[in-house]
Formats: C-alpha cells, sequence, structure tokens
C-alpha cells in the first residue's frame, strides 16, 4: 500500500498543513473584505436556529469546498492504480458533493425551497447509488438503495441541524473525519490513498476554520458548509465505516456494520433523533429550526459555549480507541461486543435525554422570572 511509503505520510502531512494554512487565508480574505454571503436580515426566521444573536457572514463552506477541488487535483497527480470501480466512486462521491455544495449555496443565498431541498438532496443520494457508492447490509437492492437514501439525505439535515453553535458542527465533522482516516489507513486499501486525500484536505480545510469558527466566533460554515459535509461525511462513512461485512457469514443481517457508524456518528444521530422525538411529541414539525438541541440545553445548565463544544467533541472522540480496536479485531467480534456497542450509545443517550430536561427545566424557570 502507497501509505506504507514515508514519503507519502510525509507528503499528506505537508497537505494537511498546506490545506489548514490555504482555508485560513481564504477564511480571512472574505472577512477582509466583508463578503456577506448567508448574513440575512436579522429579523428573518432563519436566524432564529442560531445561538448567537448577532448576524455573521455564512461563507465558511466555500473554503471547504475550493480545498476539496484542490484535493482532487492533487489526486490527478498521484502514480495512477488501474482500477475503473475507484474512478467510479470518486466521481459519484465529487458529483454529489458538489451538488451538496451547490444546494447550501442556494439556500444561503436565497433560502430554497423545503421541497427543492429535499429533491437536491435525493438526487445526492441517487447520483453515489448509481456510482456504486451505497449501503450493503442485506444484497437486497430495494432495501440498501433505501437505507442508503435515508442514511444521505439524514445526514445532510442532521449535519444542518447540529450547526446551531460555534464550533459544534466544525469539531463533529473533524472527529469523524479522524475515524475515517484512522479506518483508511488500518484497512490496508490499496486504494486508500486517494481518499485519504480528500480527507487530509477537508480536515485540513475545517482546522483553518475553526480559528474563525471558534467562540466567539467571527464566521459560519452556513449553509453551503454543512451541506457540503452532510452529503461527504455520507459517502465516505459508506465507503469505510458501512463495509465491515463477513461475506463468509451466514448472518443475513450483520450488526457491526451498524455498529461502526452509529459510534462514530454518536452526538449528530442522537441529537437528530432527540430533536426529533420531541418536536413531534410537542405536536411540532421536526424540519422547523430552533433553540431546544442538545447543545442548548447545555448551554441553558450555565455552561459556555467553549464547554458545549469541548464536551460533545470529548463525546464523539471516546468513540474512536475502541471502534478502533474492533476493526484491527484486537477485540474480536461477538454479541458481547455488541451488547456493549449497544449499551454504550444508550447510556449515552439517556444521559444527554437527562440533560435536556435538566437544562429545559432551568430555562422554563427563567422564563418564568422575566
Amino acid at each position: 500500500m502507497i501509505m506504507d511509503n514515508q514519503y507519502m505520510i510525509a507528503f499528506l502531512a505537508s497537505f494537511l498543513l498546506i490545506s489548514a494554512l490555504f482555508s485560513f487565508l481564504i477564511n480571512w480574505l472574505f472577512l477582509k473584505f466583508s463578503f456577506n454571503l448567508g448574513a440575512r436580515d436579522k429579523n428573518d426566521i432563519t436566524q432564529q436556529v442560531r445561538w448567537a444573536s448577532n448576524v455573521k457572514p455564512a461563507i465558511g463552506g466555500i473554503s471547504f469546498f475550493i480545498v476539496f477541488l484542490v484535493s482532487i487535483s492533487v489526486i490527478g497527480t498521484l502514480p495512477r492504480v488501474s482500477s475503473s470501480m475507484l474512478d467510479k466512486h470518486l466521481i459519484g462521491i465529487i458529483a454529489s458533493s458538489c451538488l451538496g455544495f451547490i444546494l447550501g449555496l442556494a439556500d444561503d443565498a436565497y433560502n430554497t425551497n423545503p421541497l427543492a431541498k429535499f429533491i437536491i438532496q435525493l438526487s445526492c443520494a441517487f447520483i453515489l447509488i448509481i456510482s456504486d457508492v451505497y449501503i450493503r447490509v442485506t444484497g437486497n437492492p430495494a432495501f440498501d438503495f433505501m437505507l442508503t437514501t435515508i442514511w444521505v439525505i439524514g445526514l445532510m439535515n442532521s449535519v444542518n441541524m447540529l450547526d446551531n453553535m460555534d464550533a459544534i458542527t466544525t469539531t463533529i465533522s473533524m472527529s469523524i473525519i479522524i475515524g475515517l482516516i484512522s479506518v483508511v489507513a488500518i484497512s490496508g486499501n490499496e486504494l486508500g490513498t486517494f481518499y485519504l486525500v480528500m480527507l487530509v484536505g477537508v480536515f485540513g480545510a475545517l482546522c483553518g476554520f475553526l480559528y474563525f469558527n471558534w467562540n466567539p466566533s467571527r464566521v459560519y460554515m452556513g449553509d453551503t458548509g454543512s451541506q457540503f459535509l452532510g452529503v461527504f461525511l455520507a459517502s465516505t462513512s459508506i465507503m469505510f465505516f458501512w463495509d465491515f461485512r463477513d461475506e463468509g457469514s451466514l448472518e443475513f443481517i450483520q450488526m457491526k456494520q451498524f455498529v461502526v457508524p452509529m459510534l462514530f456518528f454518536i452526538v449528530p444521530i442522537i441529537d437528530t433523533t432527540t430533536v426529533t422525538i420531541r418536536r413531534l411529541m410537542r405536536k411540532q414539525s421536526p424540519f422547523v429550526g430552533g433553540k431546544d438541541h442538545i447543545t442548548h440545553h447545555l448551554a441553558y445548565l450555565g455552561l459556555s459555549d467553549n464547554m458545549v463544544a469541548l464536551i460533545l467533541i470529548s463525546i464523539s472522540l471516546l468513540s474512536l480507541p475502541f471502534v478502533s480496536l474492533i476493526i484491527t479485531n484486537i477485540i474480536p467480534w461477538t454479541w458481547h461486543i455488541t451488547l456493549a456497542s449497544f449499551v454504550y450509545f444508550f447510556v449515552i443517550f439517556i444521559i444527554m435525554q437527562v440533560v435536556y430536561n435538566a437544562g429545559n427545566k432551568k430555562h422554563e424557570e427563567k422564563l418564568k422570572q422575566k
């Protein structure tokens, strides 16, 4: 594998640094010249989902996409491995990510109609499926295609919903990409270096953006960034997180395939599930923004924005060593591991519900005192 070559490791480290500096420069220039894409009028209802009360430009996603395109260009300069499947997969990931970026850009600029937004998200999933980038769980194309569509659309919306407080989506996405890079490196896939370039590039872009997005932030990533990240993380996770299937097993559905992505995406899955269930219980639409996320309720308890970000990034990173031991078979996969994984997930889920209730109670008490 090319990854074993010390020169390639040095190249990836250098590319990470260059990507971070390039992203930093792009965001700095946009801010310097008062680029205000996504900075809608303060009375716009779309601003109500933001924790911060002041309006800031939503330009971070542009830097992600530019660095992503640079990464694609760099891939073109690497020694080619004869694989039509590699090209097919890469084209699907690139095309769907580009469409996600365009959707986010239009949403930041014009506040896209929800139905049109859903159709474009559905198109992103369709592009991945026809590019052979889809979740293989049962071998039944209809079920696997449906699961892939739910995963892609769900993540695009989940990442977008999580972008409600400074640095949250940025840091959580970085932790997920760390997981992806680890899985690619551990897997020993001969074609892994090509995907590593993309992952390292986007990770570097997030690093450069984080300087401006950490509380108190000066810029948001906007839908431009969250929609791009949603489909990018969905597509790459299909390639590497959902790929742990033992073809020799007689099991129709293998739980290992569900456990790996569940643990790596633990924060967005728990947040989206919590918000959706609670809004439905209140007979509210789960698709309308509001300040009722896990992040908000941690803040209602008196935690600073920085503490909220650190807590969630810690939860996200906590899964990394455990999953690494599983995928390297240092910990053999048994039903005990399956049970332990789901118990861990539900323990975190229950803790977040307790936090949610405590924060909600404290918030209501403050409102009554006014």
